[in-house]
């Protein structure tokens, strides 16, 4: 790991570096129990939100979870479900890989089913958060004029500025693929893409269209910015992004969809408001033209990687100009 080229931080609209430290991975296969105990740390504390069935035969309580999920819940050899239902007096069905269903908890206690709920939520979460971002929650800006704008700017930069360290054409975003990112998703099944498909068009009706006016925004990215505190170690550098009349209605609106799919729990709350940016050269880009960010950090089991990257030297990019270029902002588009 790079020692002077950390991962950035955000709190409370100020960049900070974040020194490098030895991350903790778990090896889910060989050590499910002792990730399973630092799991279940605060994990048994009651919570009437949760929906419990009283039955003829005691309590139930049913979660719904992608399928992907389950073996997180099942653990090696069982272990996992088998450590829950002894500590919580319950039972618990799973559907088999690859179904779809409900995990069901059933129990003569409505303590101990709501405890075992509140352990298989607390579990969910967590393996949830280590999944690859499989969406990402953006509104476009591969206008024409703005790609033209934009390759410009690339033939300028390389023109004037090949000869400073780490700067070079890999590094720069696809004009095909210049956005404005709201928040990153893991939608782990059809379900999942279907509830966000009908959470957008409600955003769209309570509230989208009275901010816009039923019209498109005319906006324009003019003006470059870093990311980190040195312009001599540059990880991203972006093109702000500003409504054309001078209103807040776009940063409103994004904020707003932001909210609501923090509140459905699409989009895990990392920061109160989104930073319009549009991302014209990003150090991922060298090994991977794909890459969104500083985002998949962990692999489908849940292991950490880290993306080593090469910082470039920005001082004398940041000296040439980003002209305006007006756009018009149709809609959002989850891909």
């Amino acid at each position: 790991m790079e020692v002077l080229r950390p991962q950035i931080i955000t709190i409370d609209g100020r960049n900070y570096r974040k020194n490098p430290i030895q991350e903790k991975t778990y090896q889910h296969e060989e050590d499910e129990e002792d990730f399973y105990q630092d799991s279940m740390e605060g994990a048994d504390e009651p919570c009437d939100a949760y929906e419990v069935e009283q039955t003829p035969q005691g309590f139930r309580s049913t979660v719904s979870a992608p399928s992907l999920l389950y073996k997180h819940i099942v653990g090696k050899r069982g272990d996992t479900r088998k450590k829950i239902e002894m500590e919580t007096k319950t039972s618990i069905t799973i559907p088999k890989p690859g179904q779809d269903g409900e995990i069901v908890i059933t129990g003569q206690h409505r303590n101990g089913v709501i405890s075992a709920r509140t352990r298989i939520d607390v579990l969910l979460d967590t393996f949830r958060r280590k999944q690859p971002f499989t969406h990402f929650l953006a509104f476009f800006l591969n206008e024409v004029e703005v790609q033209e704008g934009f390759l410009k700017f690339q033939e300028e930069v390389l023109a004037k500025c090949s000869a400073d360290r780490g700067v070079d054409s890999s590094v720069f975003q696809n004009p095909k693929k210049l956005h404005l990112t709201i928040g990153m998703l893991v939608l782990l099944s059809e379900q999942e893409i279907q509830q966000t498909c009908e959470l957008l068009q409600r955003c769209k009706e309570e509230f989208i269209n009275d901010i816009t006016g039923g019209k498109p925004l005319e906006v324009e990215m003019a003006g470059i910015e870093y990311m980190n505190d040195d312009p001599g170690m540059v990880d991203v550098l972006y093109a702000k992004v500003h409504m054309k009349d001078g209103s807040n209605r776009l940063q409103e609106l994004v904020n707003r969809v932001l909210e609501r799919f923090q509140a459905a729990g699409l989009i895990v709350k990392e920061w109160n408001s989104v930073k319009l940016h549009g991302t014209v050269m990003n150090t991922l880009f060298r090994k991977d033209p794909d890459a969104e960010g500083r985002y998949n950090l962990y692999t489908p089991d849940g292991k950490y990687i880290f993306k080593e990257r090469e910082s470039f030297d920005g001082r004398n990019i940041l000296k040439v100009s980003m002209k305006k270029r007006k756009l018009e902002i149709l809609g959002m588009c989850p891909k």
